[in-house]
């Protein structure tokens, strides 16, 4: 006899566990595992991200097409890229285009690192007559302050003998004047939204690269001539837009691409993981689920601090149903994971049978994890 079907539907909803598993995979190897546990229960993947990496992936399994795009990557070469479209509304990730994983050799390059990839990715998502593009930041291999992406959109970047700026950040030192071009129109009738959960400022001690130059290569004279070249191109682009927005929160993602946008693209920003959420469709995923299972390659202090499985945690309880965490590693203690909204938390390093072994066995560990939370929380 076929299995009882059971009332209620199983939400599965992880971000990607980095390194090892992506969302969709995770997402179906845990539910993989729950459908072994509970015969009969509804089971719907809906992998999701916080607005970095990932988003692109998250749109897809959520039913947007995909469209692909040669663009320029971080060092100024070709890579092949895509975005994710549906109805009016085209999802860009602006690691697929100018990410640290673009960067040739995975050789960081601080100074001459630039986003104009991005800028041909929204380029390309206007030309499908979209209405909305939402923008997700992180991951960037660049410091630019967005310059890049402003350039492959029509502005003139020119130094004072009038030739334009090379790529990178560095080179915005030599910045003196702003020609803003087309730009007007390139976005006219497009509505920009920055997917975003940092609030860091432009400049200064939190900005864009005094924080996150480091994690590009960028040493201590490298940090001062990124910063000093941010600092001249927000002063040239307060000049000529007479707004300015370097210390507005969020300025600083991507290496100042939040920056660029604020500024010239008429961007509003809003948190990451609340975005997608809205953009997958995960209030009508969980109206009438009994329990949602969430996760991400590590549950720690950093989760509860808009990551994915925190937003996921907090939507499903405005549903009124239980959440449950699969994590790679879990750095919470059980009662910083329960205040935090899970009902259950099981980590992969605590299913491995021997120390080091999770990730590369992260698959078969994933529906493992599935199987025992559903034979713990789902009453056959």
């Amino acid at each position: 006899m076929p299995p009882t079907p059971h009332p209620g539907h199983v939400v599965v909803a992880p971000d990607k566990f980095k390194g090892s598993l992506e969302g969709a995979e995770a997402a179906a190897r845990i539910a993989a595992g729950i459908r072994r546990a509970a015969p009969g229960t509804e089971v719907r993947e809906l992998p999701v991200a916080d607005g970095g990496e990932g988003t692109l992936a998250a749109a897809l399994a959520a039913g947007f097409a995909r469209v692909p795009a040669k663009v320029t990557g971080p060092t100024g070469l070709p890579v092949d890229a895509a975005l994710a479209v549906r109805d009016d509304t085209a999802v860009v990730e602006l690691a697929q285009a100018v990410g640290l994983a673009r960067l040739p050799g995975g050789r960081t390059a601080p100074l001459a690192a630039g986003s104009y990839g991005v800028g041909e990715l929204i380029a390309k998502a206007v030309s499908l007559g979209v209405g909305r593009i939402v923008l997700g930041l992180g991951g960037s291999a660049s410091t630019d302050g967005g310059a890049g992406l402003l350039q492959a959109l029509g502005v003139r970047l020119r130094d004072a003998d009038g030739a334009e700026l090379p790529p990178g950040g560095a080179a915005l030192r030599r910045l003196a004047a702003i020609d803003l071009g087309p730009l007007a129109d390139a976005l006219r009738g497009v509505g920009l939204v920055v997917a975003c959960d940092v609030d860091n400022p432009l400049l200064g001690p939190r900005g864009a690269a005094a924080v996150y130059g480091p994690q590009k290569g960028a040493d201590g004279e490298d940090l001062v001539v990124l910063e000093e070249g941010l600092t001249r191109f927000a002063d040239l682009v307060a000049e000529a837009t007479g707004r300015d927005v370097r210390e507005v929160p969020g300025a600083g993602a991507a290496g100042g691409v939040g920056f660029a946008a604020l500024a010239l693209l008429g961007a509003t920003v809003r948190p990451g993981i609340e975005l997608l959420l809205d953009l997958l469709g995960f209030d009508g995923a969980v109206r009438g689920a009994r329990l949602v299972v969430t996760g991400e390659g590590c549950l720690d202090a950093q989760t509860l601090h808009g990551k994915a499985p925190a937003g996921v945690a907090a939507a499903a309880a405005r549903a009124g149903v239980r959440v449950a965490a699969v994590a790679g590693r879990l750095e919470l203690s059980e009662p910083e994971w329960r205040a935090a909204g899970f009902t259950a938390a099981i980590a992969l390093t605590d299913l491995a049978e021997r120390p080091g072994e999770s990730m590369a066995r992260a698959a078969e560990l994933a529906e493992l994890a599935g199987e025992r939370l559903a034979g713990r929380l789902l009453p056959r």
